[in-house]
C-alpha cells in the first residue's frame, strides 16, 4: 500500500480548490468583457475579467509581467505567444512535459515555487499579473495563506483565475462540454492582446471535438462504456473521485463514456474502493503527473497498473480483469487546457474503435 500524498497538497496541482476570485486594480469599472472575447478586436483595450462571483478586473493594456500558479496557466501563455511576459511560475512543468519548441521555452521560466508560491514571494515578484489556476492557497497543505485582494492591490498585481478549474466547483451545472475552457484561452487572449492566436487554438479545439461528436452520433447512456479516472498520485488508501462539475467529466463525456461518479455535484471528491468497486466500470484511467521523462512515467503507469491489479478489492473488477486501462496523464484530463480535445479524442478512439479512427 502506498503511502497516501496529503490530499490539500495533491489536488492544487490540478486546480480544485475554490475561493474569492480577484478584482484587483481598476476592479469594477465598465468595460468590454474578455468573457465575450470572440468577437473581441486584436489588442482592442480595456477588457476586463470577471472573476468566480462576477466581479470584474479591469485592464487597459496588456500586462507586462506575468506569474503563473503553474504549469497549467503557463502553458496557455505559452501557446498564446505570450510567454515572453511570464518572470515566475509556480508547480513548474516537468522536463518534456510540454511538446518541442514549448517545452524548451517552458524551461526557462524562472521558478518561484516548486508548489504554491509562498505568499511574500508572490507579492514581491514585481509581477502586475498573476495568473491563478487554483482558488485559494490556505488550503493547500499548509503550505502558505493566500494573498488577500487588497494585498494584490496595493503590491499592484491584478488577479484572474482560470475559472474552468478555479470556479468549477460553485458551476450550477455539470460539465458536458469544454467551453469553460475555451473561454478561459479566449479571455486570455484579450487580456495579453492575443486575441488572434486565441481564437486558433479555440478553433483548433473545437475541430477535434466535432469530429469525435460526428463518429459518435447519438449515442445512447446503454452503448457507453462506463469509466473511472484513477488519481494514482493522490494516494491509493482513500481513491479520490472526478465529480460533474470538474473538466474531467466534460472530457470523459465528450468522448461517449460515462463517468462513474458523475452522480457527484462536486469537481473532487474522497470516495471509498468499496465504492469504486460497486460501479464496476468498464474502462481505467491510469491518472499519473509528468514524471519528467517517458521512461519514469511509463514506470509509474507500470506501478498504477499492477497496484490495481494485485489490490484484493479492485483485482475483480471489469476494467482490471480486461485489462482496460488508458495511459493518459493527469494534466491532460484534469486541468484545463488545449489538450483537454485531444484527451477527448484519445479516449473516444480507445472506447469506441469501431466509430472513432486515428486522424
Amino acid at each position: 500500500m502506498r503511502t497516501r500524498v496529503r490530499y490539500g497538497a495533491v489536488v492544487a496541482a490540478v486546480g480544485m480548490l475554490l475561493a474569492g476570485c480577484g478584482g484587483g486594480p481598476g476592479s469594477g469599472t465598465v468595460a468590454p468583457t474578455a468573457d465575450g472575447a470572440e468577437g473581441h478586436v486584436e489588442g482592442g483595450y480595456p477588457v476586463a475579467v470577471n472573476d468566480c462571483t462576477g466581479a470584474a478586473t479591469v485592464f487597459d493594456a496588456a500586462p507586462a509581467k506575468i506569474v503563473t500558479s503553474n504549469a497549467s496557466s503557463l502553458e496557455l501563455l505559452l501557446r498564446l505567444g505570450a510567454g515572453d511576459k511570464v518572470i515566475d511560475t509556480g508547480f513548474p512543468p516537468g522536463k518534456g512535459a510540454l511538446p518541442g519548441e514549448l517545452d524548451t521555452q517552458a524551461q526557462n521560466v524562472p521558478v518561484l515555487g516548486r508548489s504554491v508560491i509562498p505568499k511574500e514571494k508572490l507579492l514581491g515578484s514585481g509581477a502586475d499579473l498573476y495568473v491563478d489556476s487554483f482558488a485559494a492557497m490556505g488550503n493547500m497543505g499548509g503550505m502558505g495563506d493566500a494573498p488577500t485582494e487588497e494585498e494584490f492591490k496595493a503590491a499592484g498585481i491584478r488577479h484572474i483565475h482560470l475559472k474552468s478549474t478555479a470556479c468549477a466547483s460553485m458551476s450550477k451545472a455539470p460539465a458536458a462540454d469544454l467551453s469553460a475552457v475555451e473561454q478561459d484561452i479566449l479571455s486570455l487572449g484579450a487580456v495579453t492582446g492575443t486575441t488572434g492566436k486565441a481564437k486558433e487554438l479555440v478553433a483548433g479545439m473545437k475541430e477535434k471535438t466535432d469530429g469525435v461528436a460526428k463518429a459518435l452520433g447519438a449515442i445512447p447512456d446503454s452503448a457507453r462504456p462506463t469509466y473511472f479516472f484513477f488519481d494514482f498520485d493522490a494516494g491509493t488508501k482513500q481513491p479520490i473521485a472526478v465529480c460533474n462539475r470538474q473538466v474531467a467529466n466534460a472530457v470523459i463525456t465528450l468522448a461517449g463514456a460515462r463517468n462513474v461518479f458523475a452522480d457527484c455535484d462536486a469537481d473532487f471528491k474522497p470516495v471509498s474502493w468499496e465504492d469504486v468497486v460497486s460501479r464496476n466500470p468498464d474502462w481505467i484511467q491510469l491518472g499519473i503527473r509528468n514524471r519528467g521523462s517517458e521512461e519514469a512515467d511509463t514506470k509509474a503507469f507500470d506501478e498504477a497498473r499492477k497496484w490495481l491489479e494485485g489490490n484484493p478489492a479492485t483485482k475483480g473488477m471489469k476494467a482490471v480483469q480486461a485489462g482496460n486501462f488508458l495511459r493518459i496523464r493527469s494534466e491532460h484530463t484534469t486541468i484545463a487546457g488545449v489538450d483537454n480535445a485531444a484527451t477527448v479524442e484519445e479516449i473516444a478512439r480507445t472506447v469506441h474503435p469501431d466509430k472513432v479512427k486515428e486522424r
